[in-house]
């Protein structure tokens, strides 16, 4: 999963060769299944290594108040200064959620827990009869805590619950940067527990129901471009060897790339289009439909290499 996250060799070495690897890992995996973009992802595997690192020396269990504490002195120790309080937010959000799904968060002493028995029940209930992962559970037990802290004082019971209320911890949660298929992901954690509260009394079956989650989209995860570590790659597989189907292809693609032609000027482009005299080639060359009208562009030194190679290859269909 890292590899996946991070381009340079020594920065994924570093992320594995830290404690917990293969805990941090699983706990990726799943906030990348409930739908987390990759640049939040980046921010969790960072989130989860700086926790690894400081609980890792006091044994790996610790309680909510003695994470924060380790964490200020480690990242103290570490930058010479302590953490924003936006990346304080960060760290303890995702640090908590990790260390309860490998059940190493120890519960706070006094502190009493919000709907606790309901809680608890609902847990149980998506180990045993519903088998879900760990992960899986810390998840949505934290999603349902936020929940919970976002009451007013005044609701004693699950039943004082209000659409309203849900909705507003939603919209609070989308004005915080959320995307639409987290925010999908969030509702449900938050029917499911609804759910579950009406088959037992606790609240009106009617509250699931006017949960409203965002609308997702089939396609909408796929990328409108590819990136230039991509494009970059592309270039560099069709750059070597002397295939003359390869050869053919990476001029393509350098018509596309670097001169930004457009596929059917592409493919009406021939070799005897090019001036090899002037050093020039046609960048702008109009439908058949309408007037021939042809704009040059300067041929550069390794466009020019790169042609010379496919005027080589006679072979190569074109």
């Amino acid at each position: 999963m890292h590899d996946e996250l991070f381009k340079q060799p020594a920065v994924v070495a570093r992320y594995r060769a830290g404690p917990y690897a293969e805990a941090r890992e699983r706990f990726l995996k799943q906030a990348r299944a409930e739908g987390y973009s990759l640049s939040v992802l980046e921010r969790i595997a960072w989130v989860l290594l700086t926790v690894a690192e400081a609980v890792h020396p006091h044994g790996g269990s610790v309680s909510s108040i003695r994470l924060k504490s380790l964490l200020f002195r480690h990242i103290r120790l570490s930058k010479g200064r302590p953490p924003s309080e936006h990346t304080t937010s960060l760290l303890l959000r995702f640090g908590e959620d990790w260390l309860r799904s490998m059940g190493a968060l120890l519960p706070e002493a006094g502190r009493p827990l919000r709907f606790a028995r309901e809680l608890s029940a609902f847990t149980k209930y998506m180990r045993v009869e519903r088998g879900l992962s760990p992960v899986t559970i810390a998840t949505r037990e934290e999603r349902i805590r936020w929940l919970f802290a976002s009451l007013p004082s005044r609701v004693r019971s699950l039943g004082q619950v209000t659409v309203g209320q849900i909705d507003a911890f939603l919209e609070a949660e989308a004005h915080r940067g959320w995307s639409r298929s987290s925010l999908h992901a969030l509702g449900s954690s938050l029917r499911s527990f609804f759910r579950y509260a009406a088959q037992q009394g606790w609240c009106r079956s009617s509250l699931v129901l006017s949960i409203d989650l965002p609308r997702l989209y089939g396609l909408e995860d796929v990328p409108k471009a590819p990136t230039m570590y991509e494009v970059n790659h592309l270039l560099e597989a069709t750059a070597s060897g002397n295939d003359p189907v390869k050869i053919r292809d990476h001029a393509i693609l350098s018509l596309l790339i670097h001169y930004g032609l457009r596929r059917g000027e592409v493919e009406r482009l021939t070799l005897d289009d090019i001036d090899w005299v002037a050093e020039t080639i046609p960048s702008c060359v109009m439908f058949e439909r309408c007037a021939r009208d042809v704009r040059t562009a300067p041929f550069s030194s390794p466009s020019r290499r790169r042609f010379a190679r496919c005027q080589a290859t006679a072979s190569a269909p074109w």
